[in-house]
Formats: C-alpha cells, sequence, structure tokens
C-alpha cells in the first residue's frame, strides 16, 4: 500500500492524519530517497499534559511510524518490516516547540540487506532525538524494527549433512 505515495505525497497524507493532526504533529520534510525525515510537533493547548509540558505520548507518536516506512520504503518489497518495539526516555521537559530528525544511514540498509540475504530475521535498532530549538535534548526514542525476507525470496535450506557411518 504505501508504495503507491511518493514521499511529498505521504507527508500531505500525514498532515490530514487524525492521530498527527490532534497531537499537533507536523510531517515537514521526507526526502526523495527515503533516508530523511524531518517531524515538528508544536506545544499547544491539546497536547499538554498537566504540568504544561508536552505530553509524552506526544512526544513519542512523533516519531514512531518512520523508521519502519522508510525501510519499507528504501528495501522494497522483498522484505517483511515492522514496529517490533520502541521505548522513549524523558530527558528534560519539553516546554517550547520539538524536531525530530530521523536517517537511515545508506551503509547501514547495506548491512541489514546482506545480514537478511540468508533468510534471517533481523532487530536493528534506530535512535532519534527530539530536540529544542535550543539544540536540548527533550527525549530519546529507541525503534526496534524487524526484518526479514519474504518467505518467497529466502534462499531454499541447506540439505541436512549425510550421515556418518
Amino acid at each position: 500500500m504505501l508504495d503507491r505515495y511518493s514521499p511529498a505525497a505521504l507527508r500531505r497524507l500525514f498532515r490530514l492524519w487524525p492521530p498527527f493532526v490532534g497531537a499537533g504533529i507536523r510531517v515537514t520534510e521526507i526526502s526523495a530517497d527515503w533516508h530523511y525525515a524531518r517531524v515538528e510537533l508544536r506545544l499547544g493547548r491539546f497536547n499538554r499534559n498537566f504540568v504544561g509540558t508536552h505530553f509524552g505520548g506526544s512526544l513519542y507518536a512523533m516519531t514512531d511510524p518512520f523508521y519502519m516506512i522508510m525501510l519499507i520504503q528504501v528495501l522494497g518489497r522483498d522484505y517483511v518490516v515492522w514496529d517490533q518495539s520502541g521505548e522513549i526516555e524523558y530527558l528534560r521537559p519539553g516546554r517550547t516547540d520539538v524536531v525530530a530528525e530521523l536517517r537511515l544511514d545508506p551503509h547501514r540498509v547495506q548491512r541489514i540487506r546482506e545480514e537478511a540475504a540468508d533468510g534471517s530475521k533481523l532487530l536493528p535498532e534506530f535512535l532519534v532525538d527530539v530536540t529544542a530549538p535550543s539544540g536540548e535534548v527533550v527525549a530519546r526514542v529507541r525503534k526496534k524494527i524487524y526484518v526479514r525476507l519474504r518467505k518467497e525470496r529466502r534462499p531454499p535450506p541447506a540439505p541436512a549433512p549425510a550421515p556418518a557411518d
């Protein structure tokens, strides 16, 4: 389904996606090669917590789908790609608008392809900082992504060794 969207079209679609609209999340850039995304979260009346800082769920949500989507696009249809897990560490109160810049290193993508070539299941982890305009890191998000060649693309299993006489 995702392959029918260009980066620009997906960015525009995210502007209408209710979880992002409601949280004040805005995708401002997705690179043409799917290796970079920039996401902003404005501090507003509907995404503040009890003490007036960013709601933690919004900080996590602004980073949630991107590494999975970017890997789906970069690796292509031969791979199964899913979010496996995620966690967020809150480092300081978010009292201003914040930004997350998500990047895929092309060399790392190549390593993922090589390591998955034998049909192995991979669980690469990605880190992204959520930063204030001052450069201070407000939160750090860790995403673990499941990657594996689709069954029909996996090499046949190696024959069992012959029994010793």
